[in-house]
């Protein structure tokens, strides 16, 4: 079970190291503002169209915090499906159903 469990480490550590050279776009407001995040949900960039600033501040501010906001939950989903698909590959008696 030791050996195991050491396997899964080593498995988990090469699978953080992996999401976090992976990024993925998120676009929001009709692709006004582009959000690039790593798997492991770090903010790499914003872009924004620059026709996108003439537009209320308030409403600019709410639609950047909603591209980060939905990058960010779409970065940690994707993450936690590949932990998820990682773990089930191993069985660890008495770890069943938890």
């Amino acid at each position: 079970m030791m050996k195991q469990m050491a396997k899964l480490q080593k498995k988990m550590s090469a699978l953080q190291e992996e999401l976090g050279q992976q990024d993925m776009e998120v676009s929001s407001g009709g692709g006004a503002v582009t959000v690039t995040v790593s798997l492991q949900s770090e903010i790499k960039r914003i872009k924004l169209d620059p026709e996108f600033l003439k537009e209320d501040a308030a409403f600019v501010e709410e639609t950047i915090l909603e591209a980060v906001q939905n990058a960010l939950k779409e970065a940690s989903a994707k993450s936690e499906e590949a932990m998820q698909a990682l773990t089930s590959e191993f069985q660890i008696p008495g770890m069943a159903g938890m």
